[in-house]
């Protein structure tokens, strides 16, 4: 698999403690997703004012553009704590009953990937956020009995790429249910700029704006490339951001003036090369570039569709005519 700066991936180890200081705490310095906030905060508002906890939360769209961040917004405006999860991590029914046993009154549980739990599991979620019970099996066979447990009036937030891979039943049981939205160049320069701010870091206008239009509208390409530039600030000028540190910054990473990788370019030249415009598959494509099939269906494609250069048919990719007029 090629390495991406563009990856829209979490952030690696070494650079989670910086991620997190770069991330918003509350509405006020949350930028975007201006309709989100705006039906949270009346949720919000609402269940305080009853001493309830908010309903539960389903929050999905394409990776990167802050749904974690979200959910640990809304626990901080609701003042509550927040356990944070992922789907596959809860392997067994064990591991859940676990979790939201040890959760308090008004506490969040955010269920990242939560499209990939386990049937078992999602089962006994059922009840849990339905009711507040916790149906849990004692024993085997026929010795075996079923136990309810009560549970504290909880939150969960989930979080979803693939909110179709949702299962109907599980999906019905969030009441509060919002896709996010990609950014606009404004709100990610903005993003650029406080993040910069942060970091400490100076950085001119027109070097912000650049950055913006080559971070595909989502806030985590936007804070990776922005420390990227930064580290080339530091060694080869004078830690100040401007548009020639900037440029000379993406250029060294392949990345051109429609926000396009490496990446990106090959899967278009392979498939004006190979196939003279599509239509192609997905598996052939992933075969050509070494990468997983469901990556380019979930990272590289939705972009390059978002620009109008790639469109999905039944019988597979097709670039477009304007795919033939950019620098590939």
């Amino acid at each position: 698999m090629i390495d991406r700066i563009l990856d829209t991936s979490p952030e690696p180890e070494e650079e989670k403690e910086l991620e997190i200081t770069l991330r918003p705490r509350d509405f006020s310095s949350y930028i975007g997703q201006e309709k989100l906030k705006q039906n949270l905060k009346l949720a919000i508002t609402a269940s305080k004012k009853r001493n309830e906890p908010i309903d539960h939360v389903l929050l999905y769209g394409p990776p990167g553009l802050g749904k974690t961040t979200m959910a640990s917004v809304i626990a901080n405006e609701m003042g509550a704590q927040i356990r944070i999860t992922s789907g596959p991590a809860i392997e067994k029914t064990g591991d859940l009953a676990s979790l939201l046993t040890n959760l308090k009154d008004n506490d969040i549980l955010f269920i990242d990937e939560i499209h990939r739990l386990n049937s078992n599991v999602e089962e006994v979620l059922y009840s849990a956020m339905e009711d507040f019970k916790l149906d849990i099996m004692i024993g085997k066979g026929p010795s075996a009995r079923s136990l309810r447990l009560d549970l504290p009036k909880f939150t969960i937030i989930g979080a979803t790429t693939r909110a179709g891979a949702l299962s109907a039943p599980l999906r019905d049981r969030f009441g509060i249910v919002h896709r996010l939205e990609f950014y606009s160049e404004d709100e990610i320069e903005q993003i650029i700029n406080r993040a910069a701010s942060i970091l400490g870091t100076n950085i001119d206008k027109d070097a912000s704006k650049e950055l913006a239009k080559r971070s595909r509208l989502t806030p985590r390409i936007a804070n990776r490339l922005l420390k990227r530039v930064r580290d080339y600030a530091d060694v080869n000028g004078d830690g100040i951001i401007d548009t020639i540190i900037a440029e000379k910054t993406l250029k060294l990473l392949e990345i051109d003036e429609n926000g396009l990788d490496s990446v990106d370019r090959a899967l278009l030249r392979a498939i004006i090369d190979n196939y003279d415009g599509g239509p192609v598959g997905a598996a052939t494509l992933s075969a050509l570039l070494s990468e997983d099939k469901q990556t380019i269906e979930d990272f590289i494609e939705p972009y390059l569709m978002q620009l109008g250069l790639l469109e999905r048919t039944p019988k597979g990719r097709k670039v477009t005519p304007k795919a033939y007029k950019i620098n590939l």
